[in-house]
């Protein structure tokens, strides 16, 4: 038999082209940047498709968000999910939901106690309006909880700290919400505050998607029932509300959010959430060169 005239690779001969290229775009897609980059790109889609379908389309969506994001997680930054672990998930929503609740009828109680706001039935079917509305609000509530604290606050977390990423995300969420009607540099400070610190904290101190999610879920649901405009968009509600007096009171055509009284709650509410987090060492220091060694 004729020996073989095939050529025989030298042992010292690097990686074939392709194992490089791919290996390379592994380590793209694992390194921060590329998994949160991953994320945002497929939760951005999710939500374009899904955020006002019809029927329960938006709650898919929502499903299909977290689905997504637990595969980023897993498979590129390579860690566990317990922020969405199953085990316990309705309790947290729950606890959340209750927060939640309770802040926007403070709010709400108070605007109104001082003639900012008067509300008139909209005669719309309540049921048909109900459903639209937590449809909407559950999609909106669980994509932006995974992009800014699942994906966003813990990547910066990773590398600078708690504090540091609470603060970035907390501008980023205002800054998200400025293409509504009445927006401007009040509105995006008010929603970094009330919103975005106070949903960060809530985040550091449960650690749990579920629990911020439900806070996020019934402030934005209470306030599309109640006919006041969400950053600066009006979607249908059982009521409409007429508004009396100062726009820092109101929130004007921006909505209740642009109110100073939620920011000044809120405040009430993050410090304790903040002192919590720190005390059960679920509030991360900044990393040193040293301890990265």
């Amino acid at each position: 038999m004729r020996p073989s005239s095939a050529p025989v690779p030298s042992p010292s001969a690097g990686p074939e082209p392709d194992v490089t290229e791919r290996s390379r775009l592994q380590r793209i897609a694992r390194s921060p940047l590329g998994w949160v980059g991953c994320g945002l790109v497929g939760l951005s889609l999710i939500a374009a498709l899904t955020a006002t379908g019809p029927g329960p389309v938006p709650a898919l969506g929502a499903l299909a968000a977290v689905a997504l994001y637990a595969w980023v997680m897993r498979r590129l930054a390579l860690r566990a999910t317990p922020e969405i672990a199953r085990a316990g998930a309705w309790r947290e929503a729950l606890l959340g939901g209750g927060l939640g609740l309770a802040f926007i009828l403070v709010v709400l109680g108070l605007i109104t106690l001082f003639g900012g706001y008067s509300f008139t039935w909209a005669g719309h079917g309540f049921a048909g309006v109900l459903w639209a509305a937590v449809m909407m609000q559950l999609n909106a509530a669980v994509i932006e909880e995974l992009t800014f604290r699942g994906l966003a606050l813990q990547a910066l977390e990773q590398r600078w700290g708690s504090a540091v990423a609470i603060t970035v995300t907390a501008v980023f969420f205002g800054l998200a919400h400025l293409g509504g009607t009445g927006a401007g540099l009040w509105s995006a400070v008010a929603l970094a505050v009330q919103a975005g610190v106070l949903l960060g904290a809530a985040f550091l101190w449960r650690r749990s998607i579920w629990f911020v999610v439900g806070v996020h879920f019934t402030w934005n649901l209470v306030q599309q029932l109640a006919g006041i405009p969400l950053s600066g968009h009006t979607p249908d509600g059982l009521y409409t509300v007429d508004t009396h007096g100062s726009s820092l009171l109101t929130g004007g055509i921006f909505g209740l959010e642009a109110s100073v009284v939620p920011v000044l709650l809120s405040v009430l509410i993050i410090v304790p959430m903040l002192m919590r987090a720190r005390r059960q060492g679920t509030m991360w220091p900044r990393r040193t060169r040293r301890a990265e060694r």
